[in-house]
């Protein structure tokens, strides 16, 4: 990982330090006008409160790298005064509050596997597998009919989260959801 990082090197997920904060790249776009110098235009999300921003910065110009890692845990339980992982290479448990967690707390599981992320040390973020496979606990009954016109209905999963399923899912049904967008994938069949 570079330590500085000029506006020729951005990428896409590129984690950089703004006047101490750690930002991610969501987007950028390198710009030569017919006058003038050359500027990089970024769209900015702050990796500390998940708000994003527009920057442009000066070609050539340098920032830089965000002291970030990511460590494997492992998702243990929720207490009142936030959630509890376990770093299943020592053991070690770390509590991050319902704030930093936000809505991913409706798709995590007791003992699954996640990624941490670490900024200067200190855990600042949840990161979950792309997908994860739920069971239904609450959705309205399928009635005759409804299944011609292919809409969807609220379902509300097992940690918590509610998602738009078709139709002729139940309650009961394990679903596959992407984690990224809170969206149905498919029914699992089990």
């Amino acid at each position: 990982m570079a330590s500085v990082y000029a506006t020729n090197e951005f990428k896409k997920n590129v984690k950089l330090e703004i006047d101490g904060i750690p930002f991610q790249i969501v987007e950028f776009q390198h710009v030569s006008p017919g006058k003038g110098s050359a500027f990089t235009r970024t769209k900015l999300k702050n990796l500390l409160n998940n708000n994003v921003i527009e920057r442009t910065f000066k070609s050539g110009e340098k920032l830089p790298a965000a002291d970030v890692e990511l460590k494997e845990m492992q998702y243990l339980y929720k207490e009142a005064d936030g959630y509890v992982f376990m770093n299943t290479e020592n053991y070690e448990q770390i509590t991050l509050s319902a704030e930093r967690i936000g809505e991913m707390s409706g798709f995590m599981q007791d003992n699954m596997q996640v990624q941490i992320l670490l900024y200067n040390g200190q855990p600042i973020s949840v990161e979950l597998p792309t997908f994860v496979e739920l069971k239904i606990v609450k959705t309205d009954p399928v009635f005759k009919g409804d299944t011609v016109t292919g809409g969807t209905k609220p379902a509300t999963l097992e940690p918590g989260a509610v998602v738009n399923v078709p139709f002729h899912i139940t309650e009961g049904d394990v679903i596959k959801v992407d984690t990224r967008d809170a969206t149905y994938v498919e029914k699992v069949n089990r």
